[in-house]
C-alpha cells in the first residue's frame, strides 16, 4: 500500500466534483488522478489508472450503484465510498450490497471527508451516522429481538457473519474459512432468518451493535 491516496471522482455535476477534487487535492498523502461523470467513465478509469479509492454520486448516468458493482467486480482492490445527496436508506443498502465500504451524504464538512477518505483506505467501513441509526432503528422496530439475538447462531455461522461484518464479500468469507462462497450465501441466508433481518448490511450492523454493547454479568 502507497504512502498517498490515490482518488478518482465520479459525478455528473462538475462544479461540485471540481470543488470536492480541490479540497482532497490540498491534502498531502492524498492524489486526485481522474474524474468522470458517468458509469462508463468510472469503470473506465478504474482500469486504466488503478485507484486506491473511488467515490460516486448515486445518481450519475449509467447509475451510482451499477457503477459501484461494476468496479468492484473489475477491480476488487478498489475501495469505493458513495458521496451522495440521496439518504433513502434503500439506495444506501443497494450501494453496500453493491460493493461500497462508504456511504457519505453531501452535506458532510471537507475535514469530514477527507478523514472517510482516509480511514476507508486503511480498510475500515463507514456509513453516515443518522443513516446507520435509521436502519438499526427500522430493524429494532421490526422484530423484538432476543437479550442476544447472535447467540441462536451456531459457531460457524458467527465465524461467517464476524467476517462479513468486517466488510468481506461473501467470497473473501469464503476464503477465509475454506468454503465455496455458494456455501456462505447459504449460511447468510440462514443468518438473516435467524436474526430477523432483511439483508447482510442489517445483520452486519447487528452484529457491530451487539459486540460494541456492554456484557452483563450472569
Amino acid at each position: 500500500m502507497s504512502s498517498r491516496i490515490r482518488v478518482i471522482l465520479v459525478d455528473d455535476h462538475p462544479l461540485f466534483r471540481e470543488g470536492v477534487a480541490y479540497t482532497l487535492q490540498t491534502e498531502p498523502d492524498i492524489d486526485v488522478i481522474g474524474q468522470g461523470a458517468s458509469l462508463d467513465e468510472a469503470v473506465d478509469l478504474a482500469q486504466r489508472l488503478a485507484p486506491d479509492v473511488v467515490l460516486f454520486d448515486v445518481g450519475i448516468p449509467g447509475g451510482g450503484i451499477q457503477a459501484a458493482a461494476a468496479v468492484a467486480a473489475a477491480c476488487p482492490d478498489v475501495k469505493i465510498i458513495m458521496l451522495t445527496a440521496s439518504a433513502e436508506e434503500n439506495d444506501l443498502v443497494a450501494a453496500l450490497n453493491a460493493g461500497a465500504q462508504g456511504y457519505v451524504l453531501k452535506g458532510v464538512s471537507a475535514r469530514e471527508l477527507i478523514a472517510v477518505v482516509r480511514s476507508v483506505w486503511a480498510g475500515e467501513r463507514y456509513v453516515t451516522p443518522s443513516l446507520a441509526g435509521s436502519l438499526l432503528s427500522n430493524m429494532a422496530s421490526g422484530k423484538q429481538p432476543a437479550a442476544n439475538p447472535l447467540d441462536e447462531l451456531t459457531e460457524r455461522e458467527r465465524q461467517v457473519l464476524d467476517l462479513v461484518a468486517s466488510g468481506l464479500s461473501n467470497k473473501e468469507a469464503a476464503e477465509q474459512l475454506f468454503l465455496s462462497e455458494k456455501t456462505v450465501k447459504h449460511y447468510m441466508t440462514i443468518i438473516m432468518e435467524k436474526l430477523g433481518v432483511r439483508n447482510r448490511v442489517e445483520a452486519a450492523l447487528l452484529a457491530q451493535r451487539e459486540s460494541s454493547s456492554p456484557t452483563e454479568n450472569p
